[in-house]
């Protein structure tokens, strides 16, 4: 499932350009806020994600938006477990 807005309309996680290591917590999380509660829309479980800022970002997010059971995956490894035979 794809989240509300997307594409162009798409909002970041707030952990772009490396924010995570700046020091502005307050201000990520409420830019990350927004992302999670688009999240939280789609009722998902796990949500996939190409970057290593958004992944490490997300992660981060979890508690603080009250989404602890939110499992965060790179699409590497999405793809990787597609291609294990059983």
């Amino acid at each position: 499932m794809d989240l509300y807005p997307n594409r162009t309309f798409q909002t970041c996680c707030g952990g772009g350009g490396g924010t995570l290591v700046t020091g502005y917590n307050e201000e990520r999380i409420h830019y990350g806020r927004r992302k999670m509660d688009q999240i939280r829309a789609t009722g998902a479980e796990t949500v996939v994600v190409p970057c290593h800022s958004c992944h490490a970002q997300l992660e981060a997010l979890r508690d603080a938006c009250g989404m602890p059971g939110l499992e965060v995956q790179y699409l590497w490894e999405l793809v990787a477990e597609l291609l294990v035979l059983d």
